[in-house]
């Protein structure tokens, strides 16, 4: 669908902005460029009007991205699996050089745009990342994970059953650099850190289920190896026990729910990501806990 803005303060559908465009000045040119914007400018005696005609397009969109939410000082993405969230060594463009690129060309900004990484995904997991668009909600984003008051709730589909049907787990996790991985004990170590988390099982297939999982602490790879612990690895996830591994490369991990207080305006934010499209898996699973609720 095409929306068009003047000075931001009225929006059209595309045929009305054809008609409107045309209305102002017959004769007015239009120049779109590939992020599907196109800016329509317009000048007569003692008379200046500047039009910003945008496509809000799925395809127009950068690959792999589904903006969830969208206000002056955060944006909510629905992060497919494969993308990174902030440069690492592979030299790979992430998803936060990703948007700037994205905004700016979109709202054809002419200086640098801000984007702030608040959190992280694992490279394979999908599901939704809050990122800061200003230097103030990055500093309280920042502080509301660290103190706990951002609440997030991850679906995870696995190939064993759980002894319980709902649990708090705890354990200890150690992290080797060596090889990216986590450990976890379910008695304390020297160096190690505590784990928590809940977990429900709210939905089943003949070989799978679906855990719904909060976390109560943040700890690297801690679902996945704190599921693995209790025989319950991620389907996909070769690196904490699954026995094979997902076409696509991914691991069936989806960061589904995230709840905050807006770091500004402090009203209540309450986000759910879709899960992965074109996965039936996925969908029945889905299909599956809704008829549970």
């Amino acid at each position: 669908m095409l929306f068009l803005v003047i000075d931001n303060l009225i929006t059209l559908t595309s045929d009305a902005a054809v008609w409107f465009g045309r209305l102002i000045n017959p004769y007015c040119k239009i120049r779109a460029n590939r992020m599907g914007c196109a800016n329509l400018s317009r000048t007569s005696t003692g008379v200046f009007a500047r039009i910003r005609l945008f496509a809000y397009l799925c395809c127009n969109l950068p690959e792999n991205m589904e903006i969830l939410y969208e206000d002056n000082h955060i944006i909510i993405v629905n992060k497919c699996s494969g993308e990174i969230v902030q440069g690492d060594k592979t030299g790979d463009e992430p998803l936060s050089e990703t948007l700037k690129r994205f905004i700016k060309e979109r709202d054809a900004k002419p200086g640098n745009v801000f984007i702030g990484v608040a959190h992280r995904l694992d490279r394979p997991v999908s599901g939704v990342v809050v990122f800061a668009k200003t230097s103030k909600a990055l500093a309280r984003l920042n502080a509301m994970f660290a103190s706990g008051d951002v609440h997030k709730t991850y679906w995870a589909v696995t190939g064993g059953t759980p002894a319980e049907p709902e649990a708090i787990l705890t354990h200890y996790i150690t992290t080797t650099e060596r090889n990216n991985k986590s450990y976890a004990s379910p008695t304390p170590r020297p160096g190690a850190k505590e784990a928590r988390l809940t977990y429900r099982l709210i939905a089943s297939t003949e070989r799978y289920n679906l855990l719904e999982v909060n976390l109560m602490t943040g700890r690297k790879h801690q679902i996945r190896v704190q599921l693995s612990s209790i025989g319950c690895p991620v389907k996909g996830d070769l690196k904490y026990g699954a026995k094979r591994s997902n076409p696509d490369g991914s691991i069936s991990l989806h960061a589904r729910r995230i709840r905050f207080v807006h770091p500004v305006s402090k009203k209540e934010i309450d986000i759910t990501a879709p899960v992965p499209s074109g996965d039936s898996l996925w969908k029945a699973l889905e299909e599956g806990a809704t008829r549970s609720e």
